[in-house]
């Protein structure tokens, strides 16, 4: 057993600190709605904290997940951030989508108090958190992803190390840019398919076993199709995660037309009231734009 500190307790931490407390470590929270600790502590048990800075203290392992860059900060650099109640030897890992730039700041923060740090984020979604069956990609040096490594597992399925501090957030980003033209090319193909006359589940029944097959088509064609989006990963976190990839793509001088147009295209489905639907939506735009 290791006493763990998990911070942010949304879609995605809440099962993530969950698997931990099932492989049997101590885990103590915190998450800025009080009642969501309550709620996990009353499932999980363990302890709830008051403050970051209270659930990192005596904690080998401080493991993070809310919303992005200034949040981050928040919870590590503050006052009563995790950092202050860290001690030397201590991990950090970071599985909050953010800049490549954060988390290298973070990781000197961390270098400055003999603790180390691993940016960490991950891919796989609600469903994917549940099961505990992540993808994580991360960045730092060798020996701290191989003490970290046991307990990433209790969460994910695959794991790799992808270079020092920032890459794990720079896979994160090609990640997020290959979704977002699938995501379009998809919707364009059933809506196509619909207007064409066709039977859209026939029609990926077919596909999907050739060389158009992917997660995205596997799990949304159906409610895509039914058009259900109450569900899944947000549209609101999408536009987020596209902004940093532009934001990083212009700093490299790297041209990324389609995911510029993608995300324009999901601030359209922001302003239609979509922003907590999932990035799958991006269909109704189409349909609503041929009425």
């Amino acid at each position: 057993m290791s006493k763990l500190a998990f911070i942010g307790l949304g879609v995605m931490g809440y099962p993530m600190a969950g698997h931990l407390a099932a492989a049997g470590h101590q885990v103590t929270v915190y998450n800025r709605t009080a009642e969501k600790a309550e709620k996990w502590v009353a499932e999980h048990g363990g302890q709830k904290a008051d403050t970051p800075r209270e659930a990192a203290e005596n904690s080998a392992f401080v493991f993070t997940c809310v919303g992005n860059d200034d949040d981050l900060r928040a919870v590590i650099l503050g006052a009563d951030g995790a950092l202050v109640g860290m001690g030397a030897g201590a991990v950090l890992i970071d599985h909050t989508t953010t800049s490549a730039d954060v988390a290298r700041e973070l990781a000197a923060a961390c270098a400055d108090k003999a603790c180390a740090m691993l940016d960490a984020p991950v891919s796989g979604g609600e469903a994917g958190a549940v099961n505990g069956a992540l993808t994580v990609m991360m960045g730092g040096d060798d020996a701290t992803f191989e003490k970290a490594a046991p307990f990433i597992d209790c969460f994910a399925r695959a794991r790799r190390l992808m270079g020092p501090s920032g890459a794990g957030q720079l896979t994160k980003m090609v990640n997020q840019i290959c979704i977002g033209g699938l995501v379009q090319g998809l919707s364009e193909g059933l809506h196509f398919a619909d207007k064409a006359g066709l039977d859209g589940k026939a029609v990926i029944d077919v596909i999907a076993k050739g060389a158009a097959q992917s997660w995205q088509m596997e799990n949304r064609f159906e409610t895509m199709i039914d058009d259900e989006f109450d569900f899944g990963f947000a549209v609101d976190w999408m536009v987020k995660d596209l902004g940093i990839c532009l934001d990083e793509a212009t700093r490299n001088n790297v041209s990324l037309p389609v995911t510029q147009l993608v995300k324009t295209y999901y601030k359209e489905v922001q302003a239609m009231g979509g922003g907590r639907w999932d990035t799958s939506s991006l269909i109704r735009r189409l349909r609503r734009q041929s009425k």
